[in-house]
């Protein structure tokens, strides 16, 4: 999906919906983010303006095929058009970092992940929604959580490790089946609580929070320059010697 149509889902009674009850997990898990750095990736924007009041620097970076929105409506805009493999920011500039509709739909999810990792300050935390591939919003292609690549819990835990970012908390959301009917979405509330007491394997989302491992390798950044410094030795064709000028033989 591009911008337009995350832009248009989340304008549906469904996607407040969808909004509401993430948003209430993302409480959980940053409370206070009073004078820290807060980067959204993916369409995050839905999501980061409880941030944008009480944060010293809010920002949205929305990946080069997904396409780019301006937010927020009013004032000067906070959002970007970006590479997810070269996020224009310094090392260690980011204090927390929210990825939703970004990972799943990643061609390099490894090497997005990388980026986060050196962006994220000491002791920063990134938290990264995402379609649980047992629920039923990950097979229903009206909604975003219907696209890309779905995880389950174990999948991102492999993840998460192998990009050097350490699982640390887990929240779950979305279990109202995903249909426009009134009647269900009025509902919605009753179901996100029966849910999470007797099928929280089967919610809409899975909602992690990891934090940054410093200490197996160096960022991104600092390899790229010091590749970017070695002499690249490519092949060149032999010249041929120059025709002989003796005299034929007389003969």
């Amino acid at each position: 999906m591009d911008v337009i149509d995350l832009r248009d889902f989340y304008g549906r009674p469904l996607g407040g919906v969808a909004r509401r009850h993430i948003a209430e997990r993302l409480v959980r898990f940053w409370p206070n983010v009073r004078g820290l750095n807060v980067l959204g990736l993916g369409f995050a924007t839905p999501y980061l303006a409880p941030f944008a009041g009480e944060a010293q620097r809010v920002i949205g970076l929305m990946p080069a095929r997904q396409g780019v929105m301006r937010w927020p409506a009013e004032g000067r805009s906070l959002t970007g058009l970006v590479d997810e493999l070269e996020l224009p920011l310094p090392d260690e500039s980011m204090d927390r970092v929210l990825i939703v509709h970004g990972l799943e739909a990643s061609e390099a999810m490894r090497g997005m992940l990388r980026q986060v990792w050196r962006v994220l300050a000491p002791g920063g935390r990134v938290v990264i929604v995402v379609p649980n591939r047992r629920g039923l919003w990950a097979r229903r292609e009206a909604t975003p959580f219907g696209h890309g690549q779905p995880f389950s819990r174990g999948q991102l835990t492999q993840l998460l490790r192998e990009s050097m970012l350490s699982p640390s908390a887990w929240e779950v959301a979305l279990f109202a089946p995903p249909f426009d009917w009134r009647p269900l979405l009025r509902s919605a509330a009753a179901w996100e609580r029966v849910g999470q007491m007797l099928w929280p394997r089967f919610s809409g989302v899975l909602m992690v929070e990891a934090t940054k491992q410093i200490y197996s390798a160096a960022p991104v950044s600092i390899v790229s320059r010091a590749r970017a410094r070695m002499r690249v030795i490519a092949p060149m064709p032999a010249r041929l010697p120059a025709p002989s000028s003796l005299p034929l033989e007389e003969g």
